[in-house]
């Protein structure tokens, strides 16, 4: 395995989780109350049904109502109440500031990989307003700073472009500098971010805290400190 010169990350999934509260609110609504301390588990399953098998940019709401559903089922939502469950997940989601819960150890396993040596970027599918929020949160920015310095921040919401087309890797690569060949790309959805990276050239690799991707024809690694340790080896 050759040493990478970049790594490219998402950031749903890798930083940034669904607000537990808001997500709480949804399944009460829904009149099936859920224990927060199973929201973030229940994003990593349900992003397992967000397979390479699907076509995001054919299909993108067939492919987003598997993932709700798999959340939905993670959570215990019986049959007769999954149509009334999915209508109100699907509000929330809909609004990208959902994503505001900071994963568990980003920042830890950010700061290993930085120290590694190998450079950084965020590729993300989002709203035009991913980089400042993780530059309020003091996780990360382009250039000097309180967090950890990346390269680039490029968000679907600000280059009009999404994740899985390869062009939107290729904003970051072009930013960067830096080949396709020598660069990796860790997310969290197979069927956006494995598909992607494939097209675009880089090395995948999926997160995958609860080792559920045990058939997945692509590399995943548990946590960002995880992956430091891969770069650090390779």
């Amino acid at each position: 395995m050759a040493r990478p010169e970049a790594v490219l990350l998402d950031v749903g999934g890798v930083f940034l989780l669904p607000e537990h509260e808001r997500i709480a609110g949804a399944f009460s609504r829904a009149e099936h109350p859920v224990a927060v301390a199973t929201l973030d588990d229940a994003h990593y399953a349900a992003a397992l049904r967000f397979g390479v098998d699907l076509d995001a940019e054919a299909d993108w709401a067939g492919c987003w109502r598997a993932y709700l559903e798999g959340y939905a089922e993670f959570c215990g939502v019986p049959a007769e109440l999954l149509e009334e469950v999915h209508r109100h997940l699907d509000s929330e989601f809909a609004d990208a500031a959902l994503w505001y819960r900071e994963a568990p150890g980003c920042r830890e396993g950010l700061a290993a990989l930085a120290a590694t040596g190998v450079r950084l970027g965020i590729v993300s599918n989002a709203d035009g307003m991913i980089g400042e929020r993780l530059r309020t949160r003091e996780i990360l920015q382009v250039g000097p700073g309180i967090g950890v310095e990346v390269d680039c921040v490029i968000d679907s919401g600000a280059v009009g472009v999404m994740k899985p087309d390869p062009r939107i890797f290729q904003l970051a690569l072009d930013a960067m500098g830096v080949e396709a060949e020598r660069a990796w790309y860790v997310g969290d959805m197979p069927g956006i971010d494995v598909v992607g990276a494939r097209r675009a050239g880089l090395r995948p690799f999926v997160v995958d805290p609860l080792g559920l991707h045990t058939e997945a024809g692509y590399e995943r690694v548990a946590s960002l400190r995880e992956l430091a340790d891969v770069v650090q080896a390779a």
